[in-house]
């Protein structure tokens, strides 16, 4: 039995001489929702990367499901959802074309497709520029079809770097309510925050991380966003 969606065990990451994690155990339990917060340089980023198995650790080790995400990484993969900083879009492409190809990378076809693909981008605001080639929208417009992207096939683990970055007020509240409807779900989240606004209306917990180590894990109830600058 598998008691935890994520278990990260004595995690060190170095780049060079520069320690960019160092000694981190965290474990998330399955369906809920974790929040990274800390300063640039924290080692937040880093996490994440190993987490979506960008990269293996230089000590320790971590697993998703089970399944560790360097000795499997492929298996780890089937199991996730990642939304990067950075969106990971086709630019040439519209909006539908580039989820119609993610769907198709894991087996989502014909009318199941169809109809997952028109629920997110009415959704998220997208649909009346679902046709338009990418590099033809804002750049809130791109995030907003990005975020469809992640969680197109429903995955088991959602992992989020700066999820609301580029997005108005209006359509961040839409990726907040988005959010908040995995709390009644059995999907796992792991996201980078800047913003606590978002953070304490969607996290469970609080991970604060300062100085490449992890400060403390934090229920949202108890948490103060004074303490993280």
């Amino acid at each position: 039995m598998i008691d935890a969606a994520v278990d990260i065990q004595g995690v060190t990451h170095r780049y060079g001489e520069h320690r960019a994690l160092r000694d981190v155990t965290l474990q998330v339990a399955p369906g809920t929702l974790y929040g990274l917060l800390g300063p640039n340089g924290s080692g937040k980023t880093t996490l994440f990367r190993i987490l979506s198995t960008l990269m293996p650790p230089s000590e320790g080790h971590a697993e998703v499901f089970g399944e560790d995400t360097t000795q499997r990484p492929d298996a780890v993969r089937e199991r996730i959802g990642v939304v990067f900083q950075d969106e990971a879009l086709d630019e040439v492409l519209t909006v539908r074309e580039n989820l119609r190809f993610q769907a198709g990378l894991y087996g989502l076809h014909g009318a199941a497709r169809g109809e997952r693909i028109e629920a997110l981008l009415t959704r998220l605001g997208v649909a009346d520029r679902a046709d338009d080639p990418v590099k033809e929208l804002s750049g809130g417009l791109r995030r907003r079809a990005d975020l469809a992207r992640g969680l197109l096939h429903r995955p088991d683990l959602l992992l989020l770097d700066e999820p609301t970055s580029a997005l108005d007020p209006e359509t961040r509240q839409a990726a907040i309510e988005l959010l908040e409807e995995f709390l009644d779900t059995d999907t796992t989240v792991v996201g980078v925050f800047h913003n606590t606004e978002v953070v304490t209306a969607v996290a469970d917990r609080v991970v604060e991380l300062d100085e490449a180590q992890l400060q403390r894990i934090v229920p949202i109830e108890e948490y103060d966003r004074e303490v993280v600058v």
